[in-house]
């Protein structure tokens, strides 16, 4: 995790858009604070007989749009600020690709990769009884994030109905197909950054067909917009990628389907047949026209920012951009897609899963795929235009996009 307090940047950043907006004070220090959060300690019975505690939490940040919604990371560095951050930048996820809900997030502190698949339920169904109150369809919603599947999320789903007594799947996205999922969950958050991508590439007169793409992050969202990108561009050149343990890279590209088959049977990039090493450093300052940031957060900072050499940079991660970068970048004519609206295609198809849940009718993938693109093609419209209009980079558009539409709700509500 990085050095940076998260919540501290999620603040400066909202800080710059309620300037640039002209938001009154009142609104501008509501939106700066989580309207509620819980923090809960979890016994656990171990598989050896003993009991653990564990630390968890959940932040609802801002409901005026609509129920909050957001994942539940399992991580053993979790920390409050982490999670108000990431509830903070759910608020302006859901905001921008304008979908009635508001932004939370939840976290436990453990190391999952420790722990047995009975040890995991224990500590689901745990964390629901704690939280679970505070959930519901027109409440909060969870949904699977760091180290979370959903396998976990049917657990939780689950327990909150044996609590309640009734069936309500929509109070949990991400769940597996047989007990309320939706098609296309699994690649949304890859596929809905590939289609701004796409939007980005035509705004910039780039042929997406032969551009070269590079990815620091080669987990769920990596692997997938390491074929998508060929598969929805109808073409380009994958020239390396990366995970937490080092890389491949290709000046000649690299088969995207051949290296997903090798990092899913050897659980690395590394040895790789035909790839040099290349580090999560170096992948960064690579000469291509597309970089995917897609691990973790702050990893571009005012130290690299100057050596970033691709044309689109795409963040499938949640905040891999510091402030202070953000400007290089973009007096570079870098041209970033903030998170919040690049990897937005997750959350979107979580509220698609809601929606099919609530009126128990479900979709077909390729209804799914149409209606995110549209709602993903839409959020870039209303962020270029508003780019366009106020001179400023993307990331401070996106939040001008979102904060103004969450203001407007709180002011109509009549909070402030």
């Amino acid at each position: 995790m990085s050095t940076l307090n998260p919540f501290t940047i999620a603040q400066q950043q909202l800080d710059e858009a309620a300037v640039r907006l002209g938001l009154d004070s009142a609104t501008h220090e509501l939106l700066r604070w989580p309207m509620r959060e819980y923090h809960f300690t979890l016994p656990v019975k171990m598989d050896n007989g003993a009991t653990r505690i564990f630390k968890g939490f959940r932040v609802q940040y801002n409901n005026a749009r609509g129920p909050t919604k957001g994942g539940i990371r399992w991580h053993p560095e979790e920390t409050i600020d982490t999670v108000r951050a990431l509830a903070a930048w759910m608020t302006w996820k859901t905001s921008v690709v304008d979908i009635p809900l508001g932004g939370g997030k939840g976290g436990i502190v453990c190391n999952p990769k420790e722990m047995s698949n009975g040890e995991k339920e224990r500590l689901a169904r745990a964390y629901i009884r704690a939280v679970g109150r505070e959930l519901g369809v027109h409440r909060d919603v969870p949904a699977p994030d760091v180290y979370t599947t959903p396998q976990i999320m049917a657990w939780m789903m689950d327990e909150y109905e044996t609590i309640m007594g009734y069936s309500h799947p929509g109070v949990i996205t991400g769940k597996p197909l047989p007990v309320g999922g939706s098609e296309g969950r699994g690649d949304a958050t890859a596929r809905g950054g590939v289609y701004i991508v796409r939007e980005a590439a035509q705004a910039m007169n780039i042929n997406v067909k032969n551009a070269s793409y590079a990815i620091q992050g080669f987990g769920n969202a990596g692997q997938f917009a390491a074929t998508l990108h060929q598969e929805i561009l109808g073409g380009g050149t994958l020239l390396a990628a990366t995970d937490s343990r080092g890389g491949v890279f290709n000046s000649s590209g690299l088969d995207p389907q051949a290296l997903v088959k090798h990092k899913l049977e050897s659980g690395a990039l590394t040895g790789f047949p035909g790839g040099k090493p290349i580090s999560n450093e170096e992948i960064l300052e690579l000469q291509c026209d597309v970089l995917y940031p897609a691990a973790l957060e702050g990893v571009v900072t005012a130290k690299n920012a100057s050596n970033i050499k691709a044309k689109i940079m795409c963040e499938l991660a949640n905040g891999p951009t510091t402030p202070e970068a953000d400007k290089i970048l973009y007096e570079k004519g870098v041209y970033v897609l903030p998170d919040f609206l690049a990897n937005a295609g997750g959350v979107t198809v979580s509220y698609f899963e809601q929606v099919q849940n609530t009126y128990n009718y479900y979709w077909s993938l390729e209804d799914v795929h149409k209606q995110l693109d549209r709602k993903m093609t839409d959020a870039f419209k209303s962020v270029y235009d508003m780019s366009k209009k106020t001179r400023v980079h993307n990331r401070l558009s996106a939040y001008m996009v979102s904060v103004s539409r969450v203001a407007e709700a709180c002011k109509i509500r009549g909070w402030v």
